[in-house]
């Protein structure tokens, strides 16, 4: 059984008074046969007990042990009326004088403002215990919470005026109580810094770190843990620099180490709940994530362990690995792992109060970029759950070079587009004389399972850079199907420079698989099949180099063929349903049926 992490309080010890020592009963002290020098030293030990213990007042105050620091110490309130922005950052600071310790928030709800993360502190939110995010509600607006709003600031302090999106009516009984005593502290979020590197080419969001609830820059050694939970309410999903004092975004921690966060969840988060980059040595285990837009976007890190998550976010990605300029530099991710996660879309607040509201197609995903300048290295994904959302998306279109990439042992349910879109892209968001174009190679893809999915997988570099050494494997795919005769004979734009996502394209003239500018293709142990009947090849290729196809069963139709080539070098098949083997050289066009 795991230790329970929970401090312990002087008063959870329950010491009897010396009255209460003196009159437990006579029998049991006869019964014990104690000789006269053992009496002797109980009662010597009893007095000096007396000299140095007064059992406390009724009223007395409950002192953290050492290494604790309770907020409300500090003159917090824990009431989600009163602002409790400087009590909770004096004992931060206290802890973090003290060369380190636990800052425990019991059972409460405690509103604030901008919140100072510091090195060699810990968080705890117990059983109860809810970091609310001041201001007018905000976080229902793009995650498409149910109702009107209700929720209200807390205290008399609100966020300056700014395009806040109002949120909806709370599905999981977390909103602020109405206003009720004075607000103390500041009445804003912390002011978007100035970033040297400037936001040419990132989102504003990505650009500035203090404009947030939570966050921490150059810090090291911060945990934030327990079953408590982290209600964004006061959070816009988006905001922009003419929006000073308003926060978009739950936790946001720049060039920071060894950071774990654990078992708490978070709730409509704004625009990221969670935006690190340059974090290392960074662990996320057993979080939940229930929100309306990013989960989490890991942004330029290393050595990160992502594990046991469960990530709902209907209005954007779920699990986001990104690689931008926020650090005036490219830096890549690398060294991370995803598994035993689940990421979904459906309803904000449906999978904290377990209702699951599939009422509305969202996005939810794993999805590597868009902003994409620093790359992504020796990732795995294994072992996880995509449920009512998009699928897997990798995607380089900013110079980034993706490589040694291994997802394995994925179940997908009601994806609404494909299971898998890989995309080497020519948008190039960074400086015009250092920014080269993108390179996708050595991506392993194995053991996917996906039903009900909206449409073929797409992968596709540009011409004169292809995505190499791709292999799928052991896959099996129910898709939707329903495409025409008509639709066969499309060929897609190139679309270079447009913003990466499944659907850019068009309608394809495949059924299962879109391959475009690739080089070293291998699939083998493949299955296709469809709800509808389709028209279609299932597999279309573009200027691929090196195509291996090996024991595939792709569901047939009459008069439909299996592969339309384009443009095709080293092409080969063996053990493919319905046709024989085939080995072809070079093909500029055409289709193999049998």
């Amino acid at each position: 059984m795991a230790a329970d992490r929970r401090p312990i309080h002087k008063k959870s010890l329950n010491i009897p008074s010396l009255p209460a020592f003196f009159s437990c009963p006579q029998p049991l002290l006869k019964g014990a046969h104690l000789k006269t020098r053992n009496i002797a030293l109980v009662l010597a030990t009893a007095i000096a007990l007396a000299g140095v213990y007064r059992a406390p007042a009724a009223d007395a105050p409950n002192p953290a042990h050492s290494g604790s620091f309770d907020p409300h110490d500090f003159g917090a309130v824990g009431d989600g009326k009163a602002l409790d922005t400087d009590a909770i950052n004096k004992a931060i600071d206290a802890a973090n004088a003290a060369g380190g310790g636990t800052v425990y928030f019991r059972a409460g709800t405690y509103a604030a403002f901008s919140i100072h993360l510091k090195s060699n502190v810990t968080l705890y939110l117990d059983q109860g215990a809810i970091l609310l995010a001041a201001g007018p509600a905000a976080g229902g607006g793009r995650g498409g919470a149910r109702g009107p709003a209700t929720a209200t600031a807390p205290g008399t302090a609100t966020a300056p005026a700014g395009p806040i999106l109002v949120g909806g009516s709370d599905p999981i009984g977390a909103k602020a109580p109405p206003a009720g005593s004075p607000a103390a502290g500041p009445a804003a979020y912390d002011a978007a810094e100035p970033n040297p590197a400037g936001g040419n080419y990132q989102d504003f969001g990505h650009t500035h770190f203090h404009n947030s609830f939570l966050w921490g820059e150059n810090i090291h050694d911060i945990s934030i843990l327990g079953p408590g939970m982290i209600d964004g309410n006061g959070l816009p999903t988006n905001s922009g620099p003419g929006n000073q004092g308003v926060g978009n975004k739950a936790l946001s921690l720049r060039q920071c180490r060894n950071v774990t966060l654990r078992d708490f969840s978070f709730y409509r988060g704004g625009w990221f709940c969670i935006l690190a980059t340059g974090v290392d040595n960074f662990t996320l285990d057993n979080v939940k994530f229930d929100t309306n837009r990013d989960g989490m976007d890991i942004d330029s890190c290393k050595n990160v362990r992502i594990s046991n998550c469960y990530v709902n976010s209907p209005a954007d990605d779920g699990i986001c690995l990104k690689s931008d300029y926020a650090l005036g530099a490219p830096r890549a991710c690398e060294n991370i792992t995803i598994t035993n996660c689940q990421v979904s879309a459906f309803r904000m607040g449906t999978l904290l109060d377990g209702t699951y509201d599939r009422s509305r197609a969202g996005t939810g995903r794993i999805k590597f970029g868009t902003e994409s300048n620093g790359g992504f290295k020796n990732i795995t994904i294994s072992n996880c759950v995509f449920d009512h959302c998009h699928g897997l998306a990798l995607e380089a279109v900013d110079g980034a070079i993706i490589e040694d990439v291994t997802v394995s042992n994925i179940a997908m349910r009601e994806i609404d587009n494909c299971p898998i879109f890989i995309r080497l892209g020519d948008r190039r968001r960074g400086p015009a004389e250092t920014t080269p174009i993108a390179q996708i190679r050595r991506v392993n893809i194995s053991n996917i399972f996906a039903s009900s999915s909206g449409g073929p997988c797409q992968i596709s570099g540009i011409p004169g850079h292809s995505i190499e050494d791709l292999m799928i494997s052991n896959v099996r795919f129910a898709l939707r199907g329903g495409g025409t005769a008509a639709q066969a004979g499309i060929v897609p734009p190139e679309n270079e420079k447009t913003y990466p996502e499944p659907g850019m394209f068009g309608q394809l003239p495949c059924s299962g698989f879109f391959f475009r500018h690739v080089k070293n293709l291998e699939m083998h142990h493949v299955d296709v099949t469809y709800d509808r009947p389709d028209a279609r090849p299932a597999i279309a290729l573009f200027d691929v180099a090196g195509a291996d196809f090996q024991h595939l069963k792709l569901q047939r139709f009459e008069n439909v063929p299996c592969f339309a080539l384009n443009g095709v070098t080293d092409f080969s098949t063996q053990f493919v349903t319905s046709i024989a083997d085939v080995k072809l050289d070079k093909v500029e066009k055409q289709v193999i049926s049998k």
